[in-house]
């Protein structure tokens, strides 16, 4: 029997990179994945450029909000996608971690979110294509 892959994306904030890619993997790949974020140290809100450059691409993460880094998160997602927490990221037998390294959105205007948010959708996409082309396990 197959089930549904999850993937939970991880950054310090949760509030740029984490979120986009929450974002487009929601948006792009429908219910074929199940999608999580969270941060080491969750900001207050989401970074507003980040929230205009996907908003350009006709996606809405305003709604969305930082949340902390659970063990609960990690065990219950089979793909693990940091981006910049380094080793707060708790590790358990059997998942797949990865570390994309993408400039920080922190700060920046949307002038230099948009690259950030391109490279994202480029991974994104390429993630679902290895996770849809194979049966799910847990």
């Amino acid at each position: 029997m197959t089930t549904t892959p999850s993937v939970l994306f991880v950054c310090v904030h949760n509030a740029g990179r984490s979120q986009m890619a929450a974002g487009f993997l929601s948006h792009l790949a429908g219910d074929a994945i199940e999608v999580r974020s969270a941060g080491s140290a969750p900001a207050g809100s989401i970074n507003p450029a980040a929230a205009e450059a996907m908003s350009e691409v006709g996606i809405d993460i305003t709604a969305q909000t930082p949340k902390i880094l659970t063990t609960d998160a990690v065990q219950a997602s089979d793909v693990v996608i940091t981006m910049g927490c380094g080793d707060s990221c708790p590790i358990f037998p059997g998942k797949s971690y990865r570390d994309w390294v993408l400039e920080d959105p922190a700060g920046q205007g949307v002038d230099a979110v948009r690259p950030i948010r391109d490279e994202i959708k480029t991974r994104v996409e390429a993630l679902i294509a290895e996770l849809t082309s194979q049966p799910a396990t847990r």
